[in-house]
C-alpha cells in the first residue's frame, strides 16, 4: 500500500469517463439520431464499436475525432452515415453530464487537496466539462497544453515538472482514474500512487475505453468518487 490519503497534497484526475460520464452521452446523442432514423441502437453495441474505431492510427484529438468516429460506425449501427451527424455526435460533448456524485465529491477534496485536472480532451470540451463540475481544479492539463495523449508518460511528466516547480513531487499526489489503460497502468510504471474509480463495477466489460493488455491492482479502489471522499474523511477524522 501507498502513503495514507491524508499523506497526499495533489490528486490527479482522469475526466472524461471519472467524472464526466461520456458512455451516457454518446449513447444518448446516437439513440437520438436512430430514432429521427426510424430505427433503434444498441448502447454497449456501439461503445465496443466506438472503442475499436477511437483508437484507430489516424484518430484525432477528442472530441473532435467523433465526427470521424460516427463516420467509421455508422453503417454498422444501421445510421445515416452523414457529416451533419459526426457533427453532432461531437457536438453533443458540449452538453455532457458529470456523474451524480462528481461535483460534490471534488468540492470535499479540495478543501484538503490541490485538484489536478489530467484530460485528452481538448481544451475548448475541457472548459464545458469544468463548468459542469463546479471548477473545482487548481491546474489543469489537456491534450492541447500538454501536446500528447495519456497514456503517453510525456503526458504525466508534464504534471510531474509542474509539481516539483511548486517544491513537491510525485510521491505527494495520488492519481485518480477509471481508466486502467489510460491511467492505472501507466501511472504504476511511473511510480505514481493511484485510485482506481471503477465506474462499470456493475456492468461486463470496458465500455467505450480500451481495454488494457493487463489488468493492474491500484493502490486504492473504490467504485465511486463518493467512496473515495468517505475514505479520505474517514482517515482524517
Amino acid at each position: 500500500m501507498s502513503k495514507s490519503l491524508p499523506e497526499f497534497k495533489y490528486m490527479t484526475f482522469d475526466v472524461v469517463g471519472t467524472l464526466i460520464d461520456f458512455e451516457s452521452g454518446l449513447k444518448a446523442c446516437l439513440a437520438e439520431i436512430a430514432a429521427e432514423a426510424g430505427t433503434t441502437v444498441d448502447g454497449e453495441q456501439a461503445l465496443t464499436l466506438y472503442r475499436t474505431a477511437r483508437y484507430a492510427e489516424d484518430a484525432d484529438l477528442f472530441p473532435d475525432d467523433l465526427v470521424r468516429v460516427y463516420l467509421a460506425i455508422a453503417p454498422k449501427l444501421g445510421l445515416p452515415a452523414d457529416q451533419k451527424y459526426g457533427e453532432r455526435l461531437r457536438d453533443s460533448a458540449k452538453n455532457w453530464k458529470g456523474f451524480a456524485d462528481s461535483a460534490a465529491a471534488l468540492a470535499r477534496l479540495a478543501k484538503d487537496y490541490r485538484l489536478v485536472a489530467m484530460t485528452n480532451a481538448r481544451r475548448w470540451a475541457f472548459d464545458l466539462f469544468e463548468k459542469e463540475l463546479g471548477n473545482p481544479f487548481y491546474a489543469t492539463f489537456t491534450a492541447d497544453d500538454t501536446g500528447t495523449e495519456k497514456p503517453d508518460p510525456e503526458f504525466f511528466e508534464a504534471v510531474f515538472a509542474y509539481v516539483a516547480a511548486q517544491g513537491h513531487s510525485k510521491d505527494d499526489i495520488l492519481h485518480v482514474a477509471q481508466s486502467q489503460y489510460h491511467d492505472i497502468g501507466i501511472s504504476r510504471e511511473l511510480g505514481l500512487a493511484n485510485c482506481w474509480i471503477e465506474r462499470r463495477h456493475a456492468q461486463k466489460g470496458y465500455g467505450g475505453t480500451i481495454e488494457p493488455a493487463e489488468f493492474t491492482k491500484p493502490d486504492y479502489h473504490f467504485t465511486s468518487m463518493a467512496g473515495l471522499t468517505d475514505a479520505v474523511a474517514a482517515a482524517r477524522a
